[in-house]
């Protein structure tokens, strides 16, 4: 991907799938590691792409693309696991 990552860690986090830093520390929450790998793919690949394109625009859908392919379909699957955890669109717990 061609970011610089200063840390990188995988921890249980209550209210997030993931969190990326602007000085490049990458925290991935430990329930990743039971979802199907597409799933925490999409997560370890979306979240480090924010240190290219901070928001949700066409640069960072285009990259997510590139390295995903069909990553709405993925995103809309995620969104039906993060249903049947109990957690919000955002990754946040309600």
């Amino acid at each position: 991907m061609g970011i610089h990552v200063q840390s990188l860690a995988v921890r249980p986090m209550k209210n997030k799938w993931a969190s990326c830093s602007t000085r490049g520390n990458l925290n991935f929450n430990s329930e990743l590691l039971i979802l199907d790998r597409e799933l925490s793919d999409y997560v370890i690949v979306h979240e480090p792409l924010h240190s290219i394109a901070p928001n949700h625009g066409r640069m960072w859908k285009s990259l997510m693309r590139a390295h995903l392919g069909d990553c709405e379909k993925i995103e809309a699957l995620l969104r039906e696991k993060q249903h049947q955890l109990g957690v919000a669109a955002d990754g946040a717990r309600p």
